[in-house]
């Protein structure tokens, strides 16, 4: 049923926003192309960066500030992590983008630092959910957790300053 109810709200979207492709020659000049979720730009490692970005990054850390608040069990439904007080990775990162921005953005630069990261610290391991499958790992600790996100803080705030 949860299965069903994702995949309904997912086409919603769809119909609500659709993926275009765009030649950029058909458009004015004042217009660049969108990047939408399905573009290959999402995982390009040189996005624009903003202050909300770090304001993310740093709310995730402090949702996932010890063991207590750590759900290593995740399904990527976050309800039940709101309810019991627990977030997986993928959870705390759902809440921070909806605290600073009002709304959830699967592929903001923030959350892509952090998909980033977990490549980087699991040597190109091939998960079908990055997010998700590194925070349920058998190996992966709270410590692991937190380094990702330090590590993606780490890039964003570098970012911030060019």
């Amino acid at each position: 049923m949860k299965r069903y109810v994702v995949v309904t709200l997912f086409v919603g979207l769809l119909a609500v926003t659709p993926c275009q492709y765009v030649d950029a020659q058909s458009q004015p000049a004042s217009q660049a192309p969108q990047i939408t979720p399905s573009s290959p730009q999402v995982e390009q490692r040189d996005q624009p960066v903003t202050s909300e970005d770090l304001r993310i990054l740093e709310k995730a850390q402090e949702l996932l500030k010890d063991e207590a608040v750590w759900n290593r069990q995740d399904d990527r439904e976050c309800t039940d992590d709101e309810a019991s007080g627990k977030r997986s990775l993928f959870c705390a990162l759902q809440k921070a983008c909806i605290d600073v921005l009002g709304h959830y953005d699967h592929r903001r630069v923030a959350l892509q630092e952090v998909r980033f990261a977990v490549e980087n610290a699991t040597r190109g391991r091939e998960f079908e959910h990055r997010l998700r499958d590194f925070n349920n790992l058998p190996e992966t600790r709270l410590a692991d957790i937190k380094q990702v996100l330090r590590v993606a803080t780490e890039r964003v705030q570098a970012r911030l300053k060019r």
